[in-house]
């Protein structure tokens, strides 16, 4: 018999059309942030770039960075993130915001420990 720990964290969180749901929740908290968009840089690239295009990237690359079958298209973190100048200050905000909606959704906690090791993973291509 298989343990759980068999099956990749994509499909312990449940695929494609959960991850996308998280994602369109964690989305929708970052972009109304007042301690993001207190960076001037932030606040205009939420105002430029679609909410509903920006989701589905996010989704793609999480669903990607999980073990699914998708294949993450965007460019990559450092240069969607470098011209940001995104601080450590912005950067704990950003991760309080992914925990919200982690807790939120009730993503038991092995879960959510993969999930923010991985986001953690990009920290260096995206804080200044």
């Amino acid at each position: 018999m298989a343990s759980e720990d068999a099956h990749s964290l994509y499909e312990r969180l449940g695929g494609v059309y959960s991850i996308a749901t998280v994602v369109d929740n964690f989305i929708d908290r970052i972009m109304v942030d007042p301690r993001l968009n207190a960076n001037p840089k932030v606040d205009e690239a939420h105002h430029r770039v679609p909410p509903a295009g920006f989701k589905y990237l996010v989704t793609e690359m999480v669903c990607w960075a999980t073990g699914g079958p998708q294949k993450y298209t965007g460019r990559s973190m450092k240069d969607s993130h470098q011209h940001l100048m995104i601080t450590a200050g912005e950067w704990e905000a950003f991760l309080d915001d992914l925990q919200q909606t982690l807790d939120k959704f009730a993503v038991p906690q092995p879960e959510q420990e993969e999930i923010k090791t991985i986001v953690v993973s990009t920290r260096a291509d995206i804080v200044v």
